[in-house]
């Protein structure tokens, strides 16, 4: 079971997509909570089938694995995934005999944790095994949304295919967005990835998100940007 779960909170520079692969739905829906909690993508599986088909089609930036499936054991999931990627994989298990965290280790693993383990400590390892992992991943340099384009590369948005002036802290609040779509981010979140060294205070990021909306509607974005009452804000999902 998690531990300490009223004072896990991460910082995680990295937005990521995490694939959950847990057969303890209580302990699924804690990891999950704390995983969104610092702005992160999540999926879950519940068996070892399952958490293949996800990993295939899904294409997550790290695995969190539980040892203990059904269906397919952790490990046989581990080296399965293993056979075609170095994607980051932290073991989560209820063993603790040394055997197991040699073999799960031979096997490729990045980072072993055992049952019950507190969300705090186990953010922290996510948090660092990202950093590591950073140079050898590769995130969408340009992020379409409808109409909408975020282009990193050049460092400019566009909007069918027109450039949309901005100014860098509504750019940079923008990429922040793009980086975690569909996600709220709150607004200290926000200022941490946006302004990491302003000392601007929370209410002035609905100066600018509002002076961004504004810009892109004129522009004919549409109401990209939604505000998710006592939370923050997120980027609206286009679907096709």
């Amino acid at each position: 079971m998690l531990t300490d779960m009223g004072h896990a909170r991460a910082t995680v520079a990295t937005v990521a997509h995490v694939l959950v692969v847990e057969d303890d739905r209580d302990i699924a829906d804690g990891l999950e909570v704390y995983l969104r909690y610092d702005g992160h993508r999540t999926d879950r599986a519940h068996d070892g089938r399952r958490a293949l088909e996800l990993f295939h089609h899904a294409n997550p930036d790290l695995v969190l694995l539980d040892v203990g499936l059904p269906e397919v054991d952790g490990l046989e999931v581990l080296r399965a995934i293993r056979a075609r990627s170095q994607v980051p994989v932290i073991l989560v298990t209820a063993r603790r005999e040394e055997v197991d965290e040699l073999l799960g280790l031979a096997l490729g693993a990045d980072d072993y944790v055992t049952k019950p383990f507190s969300p705090r400590a186990l953010l922290a390892r996510v948090k660092a095994i990202l950093r590591r992992s950073e140079p050898h991943r590769s995130p969408p340099r340009v992020t379409r949304l409808g109409a909408l384009e975020v282009d990193r590369d050049r460092a400019e948005v566009r909007v069918d295919d027109a450039s949309v002036p901005l100014s860098p802290t509504e750019y940079q609040l923008l990429v922040a967005l793009a980086d975690a779509p569909a996600l709220v981010l709150r607004r200290d979140q926000l200022i941490e990835r946006a302004l990491p060294d302003s000392d601007a205070l929370e209410r002035s990021v609905d100066g600018h998100v509002k002076n961004l909306r504004r810009k892109l509607a004129d522009a004919g974005a549409g109401d990209v940007i939604e505000t998710v009452r006592g939370i923050g804000y997120r980027l609206r999902r286009f679907e096709g």
